[in-house]
């Protein structure tokens, strides 16, 4: 294991996980919250648990995982059934479940899920990729999980698995004209979708379309993003001096705007020296995907890599005002223990 570990990877991992971790306790260094004070300590134990998964991870046979993958797949559909019957409210929102002490997010590990349910039904019909109605049934089954995940609410989530399902079908040589059925449907579809968003959702698409239409309202959270970005400069104010998060005009500066909380600390210099490094991740993602010799092997990095590529362009480009508030975190360094557990079981 020694002999073939990647340790440039994990290394890029580790250090990604270390500057989440520095960043949440540089956002709530101020704050008067109990709760707040103490996220970065949590933080640091879902990393060391992400850790352990990740390794733990690098010791399974990707033969046993195409073995269990249906199972797995399965399994996360029916706990995503469970969340809407008696899943734990937080924020307005029914997404997690609870055993014990611990809380999770079902939607979290139905990203990994849905990658390896995906790798395993193309594998099986490799000689079958060409054919249209080959997509079907995954499609189908995405665009359900994806609802079961909208109705939580979870729009971002639920995007996420429609949008990873869509690439991985592209790169598998699905041409654009198939698509085309599908994107009717969906436009049919949209009217109902619609009426599945909470009213806080429906406002953030509209507010994305316009944003003076509630600059104290739904506007408020990406307007204070793009003014932590802004005054970050060319090369930040520095570590613990992040005024616009600190002083909490920055709100979910933790989860979803942590990226703006980067920019304000570390400018553009830093900004950029984090995108590089999900580049360096993504760019050797789909490598491994090229070399190796497995089918299935090579899906299961193809998806992974387009879930991380996907999960970090949505945040970046909604901290920046170019997508619509959807609730993405940025993976490796926002707060979340699902989160964190999931992109290490799949990094590793």
């Amino acid at each position: 294991m020694l002999t073939c570990f990647d340790w440039g990877f994990a290394l890029a991992v580790l250090g990604m996980g270390c500057l989440g971790v520095l960043t949440i306790y540089s956002a709530n260094a101020l704050t008067a919250s109990p709760f707040r004070q103490v996220l970065h300590l949590r933080q640091l134990t879902w990393l060391a648990l992400g850790l352990i998964a990740l390794l733990l991870a690098c010791t399974v046979s990707y033969r046993n995982l195409a073995r269990f993958a249906y199972v797995i797949f399965g399994f996360n559909v029916a706990l995503l059934l469970v969340v809407l019957v008696m899943g734990k409210t937080g924020m307005g929102a029914q997404r997690w479940l609870r055993i014990g002490p611990f809380a999770f997010q079902p939607s979290e590990f139905m990203k990994l899920s849905l990658v390896l349910f995906l790798a395993r039904y193309f594998d099986d019909r490799r000689e079958l990729l060409r054919q249209p109605k080959t997509m079907l049934l995954p499609a189908g089954l995405t665009l359900a999980c994806a609802l079961l995940v909208l109705k939580q609410p979870d729009l971002g989530t639920a995007l996420l698995l429609l949008f990873n399902a869509t690439a991985i079908m592209l790169m598998l040589g699905l041409r654009w004209q198939h698509l085309l059925p599908f994107a009717i449907g969906g436009g049919v579809l949209a009217p109902i979708l619609w009426t599945f968003l909470k009213d806080y959702q429906r406002r953030r698409l509209l507010v994305f379309l316009n944003p003076d239409l509630d600059p104290l309202g739904a506007s408020y959270h990406i307007a204070q993003s793009k003014i932590a970005v802004g005054s970050g400069g060319a090369f930040g104010k520095g570590w613990l001096a992040a005024s616009q998060s600190q002083l909490n005009f920055l709100p979910m500066n933790h989860t979803d705007f942590l990226f703006a909380v980067l920019a304000e600390q570390w400018g553009f210099a830093g900004s950029l020296l984090v995108l590089l490094v999900y580049v360096y991740l993504i760019t050797r993602g789909f490598q491994i995907a090229v070399d190796s010799t497995a089918f299935f092997a090579s899906l299961l990095a193809t998806g992974i890599t387009c879930t991380l590529a996907v999960q970090v362009f949505i945040n970046v480009a909604m901290v920046l005002g170019m997508l619509p508030v959807v609730g993405v975190p940025l993976p490796l360094l926002s707060y979340g223990g699902s989160s964190m557990l999931v992109t290490m079981l799949s990094l590793g």
